[in-house]
């Protein structure tokens, strides 16, 4: 808890009787590698802290022609909020997979816990203002890479920003990140050595 106990204790509108107090609503959960953590169809009950560990968000793709895959659109690790967090916030079913990547300890606020918290300090607002922003910044970042970046590029940047998610993700889900084939990504790794 010391890194998401070190998170609230830099906010300094926050007192110390505050942060201990938020902090008191966070449980410590651990699950081993390849864990579903929210099923698609169930609703999301928590805001997660990652302590530990790398998750992945994914969509299972269905197409009558062609082999069930699949899809990648979120990798998210240490010192990160993650929620399914559209499902967090409508309290409906979520659309999509949670998954851990590997062994993992978080730190999770139940909804109603959150709620509470809003209605009786008056940093709260604040910080799900923050835990909000965070996750649409990344998406919004995600979603402009796709767009506007190459698969080399979309790669590269992987690479240099988060090296260890090519070390411990498995290649296919780093291809269907960037959105390419797994043979694609081959081909890119060949390049580059």
């Amino acid at each position: 808890m010391q890194k998401l106990a070190h998170f609230y204790h830099s906010i300094e509108e926050l007192s110390p009787k505050e942060a201990k107090y938020h902090l008191s609503k966070y449980e410590k959960v651990v699950y081993p590698k390849k864990t579903i953590i929210l099923k698609e169809g169930e609703v999301e009950n928590y805001l997660y802290f990652i302590d530990k560990g790398i998750i992945r968000f994914f969509l299972n793709k269905i197409h009558p022609a062609e082999p069930s895959k699949e899809i990648t659109f979120s990798l998210l690790t240490e010192n990160m909020f993650v929620s399914a967090y559209d499902s967090f916030i409508t309290r409906s079913p979520c659309s999509y997979n949670v998954k851990t990547v590997t062994d993992s300890e978080l730190y999770r606020i139940h909804f109603d816990d959150l709620e509470e918290l809003y209605t009786t300090t008056k940093i709260s607002n604040y910080l799900g203002r923050i835990s909000a922003e965070q996750l649409y910044v990344r998406k919004m970042q995600r979603e402009i890479s796709l767009l506007t970046h190459s698969a080399e590029e979309r790669y590269m940047n992987l690479l240099r920003s988060n090296p260890r998610l090519i070390q411990e993700v498995p290649l296919k889900h780093i291809a269907s990140y960037i959105g390419i084939t797994p043979q694609a990504l081959s081909r890119i790794r060949k390049q580059l050595l």
